[in-house]
């Protein structure tokens, strides 16, 4: 008689397309538990029920080998669940089990995500559990992955950010000076670099909105790092690409104008360069015209561009940090540089998606 909730149907689509398998167990009857399930879209042609008296005979090597095809289990007591969960273990997969009795507490311990009832669930299975609904709602599990999945996502895109800027920094400005030229950048220089160009547009990265396809991706290995292939590609790919541009820059502008020039020329291509990149790790996997900077982002794009401006327009404060206002040269160098770092990232993208499309291709 009691209908399943609206958004539980929708959360129960949304975890078989991200790769979850949702399973009913209850203590009502096996029909009626199986005509719900077959509602939520739980239970589909050819999914087994079982009931807690033939789950009572099987022994632990029969569950395992038959727990996979099992979507419905109805007459079943709190402790069979934990019997469910050892089972789904064994054979290597991340379980998660929610509960509020008492009783449930031994199978929300042993499973690898424990969801306690916060409003029907006791102390004791409140205490065992890993995570607490507050409005006792299945589909809010499906909002914390997504969640935990879009937090994930904007670790990645600030760590690609500012570890593959500061390793180019790296490689131009020690790498100049181990080969025995004059220091590209002044103190004063890289100072401006790292604080005002790397601060705001990696906080805006942390808090993107999330990617497209949040949802519609497999589950990760919970062992994967936060360093996974993509964001390894980055890292090695784009210093290998970008730094030897600025190091060719600054030695042409020494050559032919001089170290205040060459200085000159580096900062200005330095601080545009980064600003593109954080551009393009709005998404490290979806091009910048179809996944497009938010606004968080573009404010702080905007804010060091006018920032810079001022650094540049002023007499004095152009003398401190010792740059000289940019020519027309200057500037086509600096524009050059950031279309050719667009393109090189978009490209690699691109190299990401296509052997990503090959690794998820059925063979």
């Amino acid at each position: 008689i009691d209908p399943p909730r609206e958004e539980a149907v929708d959360a129960v689509r949304v975890s078989k397309k991200v790769g979850m398998k949702p399973i009913m167990i209850t203590g009502d009857h096996r029909l009626t538990a199986v005509a719900i399930a077959r509602e939520l879209g739980i239970f589909l042609e050819g999914d087994v029920a079982l009931t807690g008296e033939e789950l009572e005979g099987m022994s632990d090597e029969e569950l395992e080998q038959l727990v996979d095809k099992v979507t419905v289990y109805a007459r079943v007591s709190p402790i069979h669940k934990l019997k469910i969960v050892k089972a789904w273990k064994k054979r290597g997969e991340i379980v998660a089990m929610t509960g509020d009795g008492v009783n449930d507490a031994p199978a929300i311990k042993n499973a690898d995500i424990g969801i306690a009832m916060g409003i029907t669930g006791t102390d004791v299975t409140k205490e065992a559990s890993a995570m607490v609904l507050a409005d006792d709602n299945f589909a809010t599990i499906i909002k914390a992955i997504e969640r935990g999945r879009w937090i994930f996502d904007n670790i990645k895109k600030y760590l690609t950010y500012l570890l593959q800027c500061n390793l180019i920094e790296i490689v131009v400005i020690g790498g100049g000076v181990l080969v025995g030229l004059p220091l590209p950048l002044l103190p004063a220089q890289i100072l401006y670099v790292n604080l005002a160009t790397d601060g705001l547009p990696a906080l805006a990265l942390g808090v993107s909105p999330p990617d497209p396809d949040i949802m519609r991706r497999p589950p990760r290995n919970p062992k994967e790092s936060v360093f996974t292939r993509d964001v390894k590609t980055f890292l090695i790919m784009i210093p290998l690409i970008v730094a030897p541009i600025l190091g060719w820059i600054f030695l042409t502008s020494l050559h032919e104008g001089g170290l205040s020039v060459a200085r000159t020329d580096l900062f200005l291509t330095f601080v545009f360069f980064e600003l593109i990149v954080a551009l393009n790790c709005r998404s490290l996997t979806h091009s910048i015209i179809k996944v497009r900077p938010h606004k968080f982002l573009l404010l702080a794009i905007v804010w060091e561009v006018l920032l810079l401006s001022a650094l540049i327009s002023i007499p004095f404060v152009r003398e401190a940090f010792e740059i000289l206002l940019p020519s027309l040269h200057d500037i086509l160098i600096v524009t050059g540089v950031c279309l050719s770092v667009m393109v090189a990232l978009e490209f690699i993208k691109v190299s990401l998606a296509r052997q990503k499309s090959l690794s998820l291709r059925p063979r």
